[in-house]
């Protein structure tokens, strides 16, 4: 249950937990490499820790201790047959990217997940893997896990994506590592480049042009060190907080802004946002501390080339809209029906209940800004970013908010409600 704050605002330093993509790719690529990979400041949330066991269970060890993840990797030929079906849980980053690797193995491989997962569309890879010689069955005959995956000998192609998803992306490209022949995947527009920029740092032989990426087959990787920044989409509640809720100012420190992910700053400039971007660095994935200032925000158009870049912030975003004055509208983002619950309906249902104005449309939401929010019953659906998005809503409310289902955000940000609250003054 959260209360609106009779205080003064947000105020305070925050450190976000380590970014999921990049943890998901740390584990997979590391075990696919010669040698010690060693990773700090992994996302220790139930996703990523998804992938550390279907890895294990390929018979990778894994050490996890306190302050870092140990992956001592076998190469590229050296996963083992997992002894029963490997089990993603709720991580549609681990069903589908391993896919691309499992295409490849010579054994036979059943992956599954949670009630979600299979409900998930993996028609989406599997189409362009079995381009590529790959035998995959959907089990339940509906293009959705489990799946059954047949190791094959795989064949470079060029795929031309009819979406742009880092998903499908690195699912072909961590297939064409196998491959005979080079792999090419085209996207529409470029989405998050995360496997590209730590494959080329393992050592793989991998380019990219416009929106166009190659890749070499069977490259010599070797374990290396990652330090994962902060998760920008963590990082888009206490942004959006910090800019709806009065009198708040905050410092969020080490936070990932590689631009195909950092929309969410866009937006929010966009609107009006108070962010001052501070102590950048490039030394591969580009990282910075945000200074966040409460402002007025007014509404605005997102759609086109900028969506893939927010697609895992649009549900926050439309709780910055209603705070807004005047009319945010979201377009080109009907990826949000297939996430782990259909966005669009949740957020319409949701935060319709706290008073707000929102129509719901074929690919995104029109959003009515400055309407008084009042608490309500929240179904999160058991979706962590729709938890996280009406914590930040239950701040603007007038009254008690109860988010039913909110454990679920311990899938990508445990300690969500803790740090929240560490920051009320």
């Amino acid at each position: 249950m959260i209360n609106r704050q009779n205080s003064k605002g947000l105020r305070g330093e925050i450190t976000v937990p380590g970014d999921k993509s990049i943890s998901h790719r740390a584990v997979m690529f590391g075990s696919l490499s010669d040698g010690l990979t060693e990773v700090t400041n992994f996302l220790q949330g139930a996703d990523c820790l998804s992938t550390i066991d279907c890895f294990r269970r390929m018979g990778i060890e894994i050490e996890n201790r306190p302050d870092k993840i140990l992956i001592h990797g076998r190469g590229l030929h050296g996963l083992k047959a997992p002894s029963s079906a490997l089990d993603v849980g709720n991580s549609g980053t681990t069903a589908r990217l391993i896919s691309g690797i499992l295409a490849a193995q010579p054994f036979q491989t059943t992956l599954t997940g949670d009630a979600s997962i299979q409900k998930r569309p993996m028609r989406r890879i599997m189409e362009p893997l079995s381009m590529m010689g790959a035998d995959i069955t959907s089990l339940n005959g509906n293009d959705c896990a489990p799946l059954c995956i047949r190791g094959n000998a795989l064949n470079g192609i060029h795929y031309h994506s009819k979406i742009a998803s880092a998903q499908v992306k690195s699912a072909v490209l961590l297939a064409g590592l196998y491959a005979g022949g080079e792999t090419q995947v085209t996207e529409p527009v470029i989405s998050r480049n995360h496997s590209e920029i730590m494959l080329r740092y393992f050592g793989a032989d991998i380019r990219t042009e416009g929106t166009t990426v190659r890749i070499q087959p069977e490259p010599e990787l070797t374990g290396r060190h990652i330090q994962v920044p902060g998760d920008i989409s963590s990082a888009a509640y206490f942004i959006a907080a910090g800019l709806c809720v009065p009198g708040s100012e905050l410092l969020i420190k080490n936070v990932g802004i590689n631009p195909t992910r950092d929309g969410i700053l866009k937006a929010a400039l966009a609107m009006g946002g108070d962010i001052t971007v501070l102590n950048e660095k490039h030394d591969g994935e580009p990282t910075a501390d945000l200074l966040v200032r409460s402002s007025r925000l007014h509404g605005i158009t997102i759609e086109g080339a900028i969506i893939p870049t927010l697609i895992d912030e649009l549900p926050v975003i439309n709780i910055m809209a209603a705070a807004a004055e005047g009319t945010t509208i979201i377009k080109d983002a009907a990826e949000l029906k297939v996430k782990e619950s259909n966005r669009i309906d949740v957020m319409v249902k949701n935060l319709t209940a706290m008073g707000g104005c929102i129509t719901g449309t074929d690919d995104g939401m029109i959003i009515e800004g400055g309407k008084p929010l009042h608490g309500a019953v929240i179904d999160s659906c058991l979706d962590h970013r729709i938890a996280m998005s009406f914590s930040v809503a239950a701040l603007l409310a007038e009254g008690e908010t109860t988010i039913k289902g909110r454990d679920c955000v311990n899938i990508s940000y445990p300690s969500f409600y803790e740090d929240l609250k560490a920051l009320e003054h």
